[in-house]
């Protein structure tokens, strides 16, 4: 038993009668008061006395009941309503894990909750329970309690099995043959099937809300996916609806009540009976369409309970169809066909399948011979192919044991207007005669091909998704979706199947391609072979074909609904809303005038292929899903459906996209385009969704694979581009202090490439973490105000040094990683407060130096322009004083890519010294230029040799005033006086000078080399007045080497070469302790200019009087060539290798960019960056 060290009790005052009841008692072996008292004081709501703050486990459980302030994570399953109660009993018995109770809820709770969770989906079940009445919505909902046969079986069968069946079979059987149409047939069963056993591992995959395929679909896929199928799903249960309603139009106009065409096709050929009927289809599909758009927003309650008689009368004509087929095979109906030579007759008008007649001893001439001739009399002149062929009568249903499923076997496609022609009945035409009387022929309406067949079958397959879309009311959703749907796929494809088989077996070839039953009297072809009547195929079609057409108006809206509830398409955000019970009647109004389009296309054949690529598109992105999931073993997916693989899925989706565009190309391409569409717009303009998606796997999968792939060896020269990491600094309120900072990173990345934003904040990592989040979300925030596509990331650390030292250690992973920085140039640096940033900045120079990082600068960053600038004209110049690798010349190109900076003509300096050859250079840059393929401008400025002026010396004492002022802010008493004391003794050596004939003018100067002697290094410090020898500039070994006008000793030799100097580095002057001679104190000219000098300027440091001249020099140069640029890119020299020059090297470096607007200071990585190769 856990015990405790006594301690003295603490006195509680007496609590009132109404918390006794809110008291329990925490015991232990010994000093049980202490505890008690505590947890007493905390129901009643009183804070622990002072007394009782020594630490003890009472203490820690009494904290552990309070919480520590933090709200509960919000989850779907816990929904708790008492949390004091919770808490009560969850701290009694787990003392452990008490710290977690606050954030974690114990099992026991867990599961309690989950055992009362309910998703029932807003379905029709609340809409009808809330029309019943009003008290609907205080009752408590019931788990639905709807198994595999009523809940999945028999919906999939009434949706799967449909108008194609009843009206379109038949003809494609006689079209194609038995062959073919059997291929047709077991294509589209194999896809759904294979479409089936995909949704199923998806939809057993845990809990599947309503919403069927689209929530499938969007959860796998995610919601750029998810969003562009499920908008097809819908767009394609629409046009189903229309498919459906035009489907029940000509049952009711062309086989129940013809008279009742508004406009009358009678006596009208050709295309004027064809307009007739099609206007007669799109009158009456708008009236029916406007009826059972009403009756879906009265109420589904009445399309629920019609739905069981809709089903029956779908049963009731199959079996009507079977039992007829079994019939023929004693007894086949009567059904005459009449032919004409080998063409069908319309059996309409006439009664008798002859010419002429026997009656009373006398040949009388029939109502068919009055169809083809122009009087009754047997002298008449007739019709050419009347007058030249016999009439014949054969029989249209001649039975399953007559053998005619030989001729049926291969099929027959003709063109439209082309006459239905038995096969082998002989017949005499005149090729040249003009087709009269054609009304008496039954005609092609529409030329026939294989891939049209398709088109117009597929849509008798779909329907699968009907149980998955019932997900919400099922008992055990995992066990039924499965079982019922491939039950029903399976079931189908039987009847389907066996169906091709037996209306070739039973029905005449000439019968089957009549697709309106013209020849056997009117009648509905499959009506033809039903028992007892062929009333029960037309009546049971009629009423299946009006129930499917109010499914699929009360589930389109349902589906647009639960989609612009997901908030993934800004604009269908309206059609989330609905009626007080939720019913969306602004997606059903959308529904029902999308249904009219499809209804004004007025033909059953042209709206199938349509829907057909929406529901082909859904099921192959369902198998994509599946597909995906599996290959990619994410750690979620474990369906319970075991039978699939990843294989089947490929399968399935390969076939949906080969019969995508079997059915027709062109609507392939339009549906491709519409989801493409929809894909990119969710991408641009959608709400961030994650739903741990498959496409989310593959990104991380292919990006593990690519960045494996960097991993291989740096990127060729061909391939480099500026990886950026911006530095940047936040304010006080974490704010961007430099926003245009990431203006001139968009207008460099143009969106290509890696950024990371990062920045740094001073602190400890557990304080600051909420400042963190905080400030990322601020960088994001700008990032996408700006534009720039890349990472933020923010380091937390003692000090802001180091901060920054980790960001440029740690930014990047494996091979994608910066390889160059930018950060902005320290503002204010010389006011005393702000002495910190600049050292920072030194070191962070240092830092890129070391690690072989490019380094851009920008100075002046406010004054550069926003994305949202244009400049018309202007020049970015480019002054190559070293050569850094190429950056010089790829960052303008870079820059000129963006439109702020497109209308910029770009304009490259270098500078020649006094031997170099001008002209030549000119020519050579001029060459090089054009093999890089950059246009630009070419200068060379020549920098003449000058002597150092009186301003020279008094800005360089100026500058040491202030690097000694900066020096003493922080120093204590004794590290002043020894501050004071170097710098006196550095002041008696600093005007030395040895070998006056080699001194050179250098922006960057190299000590002394490793080894090198005190002999070596007065070359370093010496100072010419008088006009030296040359002027020499340092580059690269690829640059101009320098050419010495008189020998140099060895030691001068070796003080820098141009090898050495590549990356413009200096040192501060080292003093040998020696006194130095005036300068020039050897000719008369030194000499005058040594009496002129002031006594202060005695004491400078030399070599910083020559850098001084030297960035006043080019200064002066560039401030009179680039004045007018609007951009100006530099050289930037690197700072001293010891620490005593880092205050000089900013004054240098400003000094070096004084009066120019922009300047982008540009420091190499130390590789080539351009190539001339292709």
């Amino acid at each position: 038993m856990w015990t405790e060290p006594r301690r003295p009790a603490t006195r509680i005052p007496p609590a009132a009668p109404d918390t006794m009841s809110q008291r329990f008692t925490v015991t232990s072996s010994s000093g049980s008061d202490g505890v008690q008292g505590e947890v007493n004081q905390l129901f009643e709501g009183d804070e622990p006395t002072p007394a009782s703050s020594d630490k003890g486990p009472g203490t820690a459980a009494a904290a552990a009941i309070r919480g520590d302030g933090n709200p509960k994570e919000s989850s779907p399953f816990i929904n708790s309503s008492d949390p004091e109660k919770n808490q009560q009993y969850e701290g009694k018995n787990m003392a452990l894990f008490e710290e977690e109770m606050d954030t974690s809820p114990m099992v026991s709770s867990l599961l309690s909750n989950l055992a009362n969770y309910s998703n029932l989906p807003q379905g029709s079940k609340e809409h009808e329970e809330a029309e019943n009445n009003e008290e609907a919505r205080k009752k408590t909902v019931q788990a639905p309690r709807m198994g595999t046969l009523m809940g999945v079986y028999l919906p999939c069968l009434q949706n799967i099995l449909g108008v194609i069946l009843f009206l379109r079979m038949t003809w494609i059987v006689g079209t194609g043959g038995v062959i073919q149409a059997f291929i047709i047939v077991f294509m589209c069963c194999s896809t759904t099937m294979l479409t089936a056993i995909s949704m199923s591992a998806i939809a057993t995959n845990g809990v599947v809300p309503a919403g069927g395929s689209y929530y499938m679909i969007s959860r796998s896929l995610g919601p750029e996916f998810g969003g562009a199928v499920g908008i097809c799903f819908y767009l394609g249960t629409t046009y189903a609806g229309a498919m459906y309603i035009l489907g029940c139009i000509e049952i009711l106009l062309v086989y129940i009540v013809p008279q009742a065409a508004i406009f009358k096709m009678e006596g009208l050929e050709g295309a004027e009976a064809e307009a007739a009927m099609l206007n007669n289809m799109r009158v009456y599909g708008t009236i029916v369409l406007s009826f059972m758009a009403l009756v879906v927003f009265v109420g589904v309650k009445y399309v629920n309970k019609l739905a069981l008689v809709f089903l029956a009368c779908v049963i009731c004509s199959i079996l009507a169809v079977y039992a007829g087929v079994i019939k023929t095979a004693f007894e086949p109906p009567v059904f005459p066909v009449c032919l004409l030579g080998n063409r069908t007759l319309v059996w309409k008008g006439f009664d008798v399948c002859a010419k002429v007649i026997e009656k009373e001893n006398a040949t009388v001439t029939t109502k068919l011979w009055r169809l083809f001739c122009d009087s009754e009399f047997l002298n008449a002149t007739c019709d050419f192919y009347f007058a030249n062929n016999n009439v014949s009568e054969i029989q249209g249903i001649p039975g399953i044991t007559s053998g005619v499923l030989k001729e049926n076997l291969f099929g027959k496609y003709i063109e439209k207007g082309m006459f239905i022609e038995k096969i082998g009945v002989p017949s005499i035409s005149d090729p040249e005669a003009p087709n009269s009387n054609t009304n008496s022929f039954v005609l092609a309406d529409i030329t026939s091909f294989f891939t049209l067949l398709v088109g117009i079958y597929f849509p008798s397959v779909t329907g699968i998704m009907a149980g998955s879309n019932r997900s919400g009311d099922l008992r055990d959703a995992q066990k039924s979706i499965p079982i019922g749907t491939i039950m029903a796929i399976t079931t189908t494809s039987f009847i389907y199947m066996s169906s091709v088989v037996l209306f070739g077996a039973c029905i005449e070839g000439t019968v089957l391609r009549d697709k309106f039953g013209e020849a056997v009297r009117g009648n509905l072809v499959i009506g033809t072979l039903a028992w007892p009547s062929p009333w029960v195929i037309v009546f049971g079609s009629f009423f299946s074909t009006c129930g499917a057409g109010l499914q699929s108006l009360t589930g389109a809206p349902r589906l647009l609904q639960a989609i612009a509830r997901d908030g993934i398409v800004p604009f269908l955000q309206v059609f989330g809303h609905g009626k007080a019970n939720g019913e969306p009647t602004w997606a059903l109004l959308l529904t029902a005038c999308i249904c009219e389009s499809g209804i004004l296309i007025a033909s059953l054949d042209s709206v199938a292929p349509i829907l057909s690529m929406f529901f082909l598109m859904c099921y192959m992105f369902v198998n994509l899903a599946c597909a995906l999931q599996t290959l990619l073993r994410t750690p979620n997916w474990r369906p319970r459906f075991k039978f699939y693989h990843w294989a089947l899925s490929f399968l399935g989706m390969s076939l949906c996209l080969s019969l995508m565009f079997i059915c027709s190309w062109y609507y392939a391409i339009v549906a491709m385009a519409i989801a493409g569409c929809i894909y990119k717009y969710i991408e641009f303009r959608g709400a961030e969704k994650e739903w741990g998606d498959g496409i989310r796997g593959i990104s991380l999968s292919a990006a593990r694979f690519a960045l494996m792939r960097l991993e291989e060896g740096p990127p060729h020269t061909k391939n480099w581009r500026p990886q950026l990491l911006v530095l940047v600094d936040m304010d006080g309120e974490l704010n961007v202090e430099q926003p245009r900072l990431l203006s001139l990173t968009n207008q460099l990345k143009a969106g290509k490439g890696l950024t990371i934003v990062g920045t740094a904040l001073e602190g400890t990592y557990l304080d600051n973490h909420p400042r963190a989040q905080q400030a990322e979300q601020s960088l994001r925030k700008l990032m996408e105000a700006e534009k720039v596509k890349g990472f933020s990331q923010v380091v937390i650390s003692s000090n802001l040094r180091d901060a920054t030292s980790h960001l440029l250690q740690a930014g990047g992973l494996g091979g994608l990683q910066h390889n160059t920085v930018l950060v902005s140039w320290p503002r204010n640096w010389k006011q005393a407060e702000e002495h910190q940033s600049w050292r920072n900045f030194i070191e962070l120079v240092r830092e890129t130096t070391s690690a072989s990082l490019a380094l851009l600068v920008p100075k002046n960053i406010a004054a550069f322009p926003s994305n949202g600038e244009r400049f018309t004209e202007g020049f970015i110049d480019v002054w190559w004083i070293v050569h850094d690798g190429g950056m010089l010349m790829l960052l303008p190109f870079l820059l000129r890519q963006h439109k702020v900076w497109r209308k910029c003509k770009m304009r490259i300096f270098t500078v020649a010294q006094m031997d170099d050859n001008s002209i030549q250079m000119k020519k050579d840059l001029t060459t090089f230029l054009y093999h890089l393929r950059i246009d630009a401008e070419v200068e060379v400025v020549e920098m003449h040799d000058s002597d150092i002026s009186a301003y020279t010396y008094e800005k360089t004492l100026m500058m040491e005033q202030r690097s000694q002022i900066l020096k003493q802010i922080n120093l204590t008493k004794t590290e002043r006086e020894r501050e004071i004391q170097s710098i006196t003794d550095s002041s008696r050596g600093s005007i030395r000078r040895k070998n006056p004939a080699a001194v050179t003018t250098q922006l960057s100067v190299t000590e002394e080399q490793p080894g090198g002697s005190k002999e070596q290094k007065p070359e370093e410090e010496s100072l010419a007045v008088s006009p030296p020898p040359q002027e020499q500039l340092i580059g690269d070994k690829s640059t101009n080497p320098p050419t010495p006008a008189t020998p140099q000793s060895p030691a001068t030799e070796g003080a820098v070469t141009p090898g050495e100097a590549v990356q413009m580095t200096w040192t501060e002057a080292k003093c040998d302790g020696e006194q130095a001679k005036p300068p020039g104190a050897n000719t008369p000219e030194g000499i005058k200019d040594l009496f002129n000098m002031k006594p202060e300027w005695e004491n400078l440091n030399q070599s910083n009087v020559r850098r001084m001249h030297t960035a006043l020099r080019l200064n002066g140069v560039i401030a009179k060539k680039s004045q007018e640029a609007k951009l100006v890119l530099l050289n930037m020299p690197g700072p001293p290798k010891n620490r005593k020059g880092d205050e000089n090297y900013m004054e240098f470096l400003e000094v070096l960019t004084e009066g120019l607007n922009r300047v982008l200071l540009v420091r190499g990585g130390g590789r080539e960056v351009i190539t001339i190769y292709s």
